[in-house]
């Protein structure tokens, strides 16, 4: 049996699966909920029916349209496209389909590759709602940047892949649909816990949450594409699908399946350690440069070779402390190699605190050191130019002009979301049972 009849193998039985028709169905109609949702806020923002608009730059199609549209699929991958993964291995080891598969000359490694490559088959035809929803945006005369679009895909491919291997590594080492999807339903609310707990604590803590698949879409959605987030993600997909293989081999024991899962493990685990250490490589996607200092600034906090060492003393829950990670911090960290974060106050809420010194924020750059208590970004890096001892360079205004349009979503939407879709997949699940 040839790879690519292994691949047709299984795209059989997607088109076979009730699950994967109903999941079509629901994420079109999601898909376009959200569209909707999101095109009349839009252009209520951009000042439709005589409105007052809101200042041009800060109408961004990424942030207006595409993320909340996108949302759509976050809400599938986590509660709907694990049970599409689950039932591919699940149905067989029920059936005892299983037990035949493993007499194929093919190995099992490369039935899960096929598994794989099915399942992203049926995460790109699951993307056809959305790219509707583009082809209408620009059809009304929506902005589209390719590079914010294009990032945005691959960050939520990731997410799919990852969630794909999960459910595929419980299905394959629990007994039964239902155990497997328990697992996977655990593994997504331990990373959402790990996230909230972790939110201005700095550390390996911190460190471990940014790869949570919450904290990497975040990222995405801002057009931010990190290196380092792609490679961990792709690792820990690899892993999961090559857990789900080892387990998937009846004939070998328990306890030679562990050592394999051990070994795949540390390996995995090596290969984490590296890019952490390593990888530093980051590219600002974002038409707006959001994730991004000027050029001017890059070049001077670039040619910066003290350390900087930057305590904040204040509350993960702190308006200002999300201000200053989201729209400083996070820039100071792919401009500067030499920088670290302290967070005395992590885990405290700031309600009752009586220490003087909160909301104080302390910048030591070699031997010298200030303090402020400014989130704002031109004086937190005239306070680092400062102690450097260099001149702050010329800064111009922005040049993103934004996007406005005062288009309300109508009766097309409504018709193609909530009519051609559902008789375009129930035409389709007809077909497919023929």
């Amino acid at each position: 049996m040839r790879s690519r009849d292994l691949v047709r193998k299984e795209l059989a039985e997607l088109a076979a699966s009730r699950a994967f028709w109903l999941l079509l169905l629901i994420i079109g109609l999601l898909t376009g909920q959200s569209f909707i949702t999101a095109m009349n806020a839009y252009a209520e923002a951009s000042g439709i029916g005589g409105g007052v608009a809101a200042l041009a730059q800060g109408l961004s199609p990424l942030d207006g349209i595409l993320t909340p549209t996108l949302g759509a699929y976050d809400l599938a991958i986590t509660l709907l496209f694990p049970f599409v993964a689950i039932r591919l291995i699940a149905s067989e080891k029920s059936s005892g389909a299983l037990k035949l598969m493993l007499q194929w000359p093919e190995s099992i490694e490369r039935q899960m590759a096929a598994k794989a490559i099915a399942l992203t088959g049926a995460w790109i035809i699951s993307l056809v709602p959305f790219l509707i929803a583009l082809a209408l945006w620009r059809g009304y005369g929506g902005h589209l940047y390719a590079p914010e679009v294009l990032n945005l895909l691959l960050g939520y491919t990731l997410r799919f892949l990852l969630t794909a291997a999960i459910a595929m590594a419980a299905a394959a080492l629990m007994p039964g649909a239902a155990n497997a999807a328990i697992v996977v339903l655990a593994f997504t609310i331990g990373t959402w816990a790990l996230d909230f707990i972790a939110a201005g604590r700095g550390g390996i803590l911190q460190t471990l949450a940014s790869f949570t698949p919450t904290a990497t879409l975040r990222g995405f959605e801002r057009g931010l594409l990190r290196a380092d987030v792609v490679l961990v993600l792709l690792i820990v997909s690899v892993l999961g699908f090559a857990i789900a293989a080892n387990w998937l081999h009846l004939g070998r024991g328990i306890r030679a399946r562990v050592a394999g899962t051990s070994v795949l493990v540390i390996l995995a685990s090596l290969a984490i350690l590296t890019v952490l250490l390593l990888v530093r490589v980051s590219f600002d996607l974002s038409e707006n440069r959001r994730n991004s200092f000027s050029a001017s600034d890059e070049r001077v906090l670039a040619g910066i070779e003290a350390p900087l060492t930057i305590t904040v003393f204040l509350s993960s829950e702190d308006p200002r402390m999300m201000d200053f990670e989201n729209n400083v911090l996070l820039k100071l960290r792919r401009s500067m190699q030499d920088m670290h974060v302290i967070y005395p106050l992590a885990g405290r809420s700031g309600l009752f605190e009586n220490d003087a010194r909160y909301g104080e924020i302390v910048y030591r750059l070699g031997m010298k050191t200030t303090s402020s208590r400014s989130t704002t970004e031109e004086i937190v890096l005239d306070t680092i130019y400062e102690l450097a001892g260099v001149h702050a360079p010329a800064r111009g205004t922005s040049a993103y002009p934004g996007y406005p349009l005062a288009k309300r979503a109508g009766w097309v939407e409504v018709a193609v979301f909530y009519l051609l879709w559902p008789i375009v997949v129930a035409a389709m699940w007809r077909v497919a049972r023929r």
